[in-house]
């Protein structure tokens, strides 16, 4: 059972980390180089509109006030409107649109990473040094090394150039009009509520290549630490007492063994998740699924510093609510940690 104690505890150290990494962005946004005023007016603005702009957005203001209010603001989640990208779009709209595309696309990899890895990992370390071993360390080295923007297209070649069954790129066929079911943001659910299946089946066939390409790096990272880790267990004391009380192997493993090697790898998919929420660019861009990640790279080029400070911002809370969620996994798996 996880005390209350505990949850709020972790809470509270979240706090710092926010307003550490909002700091960190109001200082990088004031020290790059380009006039936020001059962007929004245009470069064949008058000096005078300029200055109007830097008086409505309150650059003028002292550095110590700018920053306040920027934390009162961020508090909130208010960053006030899109300067380029999506011009007088509130921000928090524009992410809103974005962060589900990029969160669909990063749940069903890391599911398809977990539900390959943890077995494959699980099965090499009980056959240790067995040709079933080779073969999966041999898979999980290849899917580390293999690059994004070199698998993903090599995919679309074969499924859906050569073979023909999956669809290049995109969320759902072009026939669909996806926002007018729209209740969640993923494709996927907002179908499947609507009880469309013929919808469902179009955003199914759509995310399985993006999926796929995420999953088979994160069932190779997530299969080598499950052997490392489960090699680890299987040499304790209280494994080899189970297995001389003459309980069978299986058991003995997924009893006694899964539990406690879990705990590392909890770990690694933590922070795999909380980096697929914001590196999932090659993957977005390969496969042209405008998720919050390309985003971003689009408003440092353009230098839309409102969507710069909002996306920034928002990786950060995610990044710590997945890591509170693997504080809190710890503590199910082994509640000393509590202690």
């Amino acid at each position: 059972m996880i005390s209350t104690r505990f949850v709020l505890k972790r809470l509270l150290l979240l706090v710092p980390v926010l307003v550490g990494v909002a700091s960190l962005v109001f200082s990088i946004l004031h020290l790059s180089p380009g006039d936020p005023a001059l962007t929004i007016a245009g470069e064949r603005a008058s000096e005078e509109f300029v200055r109007q702009i830097e008086e409505s957005l309150g650059l003028n203001d002292p550095i110590w006030v700018q920053y306040g209010r920027f934390l009162v603001d961020a508090a909130q989640f208010q960053f006030g409107e899109s300067f380029i990208i999506q011009r007088n779009t509130a921000v928090r709209e524009v992410l809103a649109n974005k962060l589900p595309v990029t969160l669909e696309l990063a749940i069903y990899g890391q599911l398809i990473g977990i539900s390959l890895g943890i077995p494959l990992g699980i099965l090499s370390a009980v056959k240790q040094d067995s040709i079933t071993d080779h073969l999966t360390r041999i898979g999980a080295l290849a899917g580390i090394s293999v690059p994004i923007f070199w698998s993903g297209p090599l995919l679309i070649l074969l499924f859906a150039q050569v073979l023909g069954w999956l669809p290049t790129s995109g969320r759902i066929s072009v026939l669909y009009n996806v926002e007018a079911i729209r209740v969640t943001g993923l494709v996927t659910v907002d179908t499947l509520l609507a009880g469309n299946w013929e919808m469902f089946v179009s955003a199914v066939r759509h995310m399985i290549l993006p999926a796929s390409v995420i999953g088979v790096y994160s069932m190779a990272l997530i299969s080598r630490m499950m052997r490392s880790s489960m090699l680890e267990v299987i040499r304790q004391d209280y494994m080899r007492t189970a297995r001389a009380k003459g309980q069978g192997a299986k058991i003995t493993v997924l009893k006694h063994g899964f539990r406690n090697a879990m705990i590392p790898v909890i770990t690694v998919i933590g922070i795999q998740f909380g980096g697929l929420l914001g590196g999932a660019v090659l993957t977005e861009t390969v496969f042209a699924i405008g998720g919050i990640g390309t985003l971003l790279v689009e408003a440092i080029k353009v230098g839309d510093y409102p969507i710069v400070q909002g996306t920034v911002l928002t990786f950060a809370f995610l990044f710590t609510l997945v890591n509170l969620g693997v504080d809190i996994t710890y503590s199910i798996l082994d509640p000393r940690i509590e202690q």
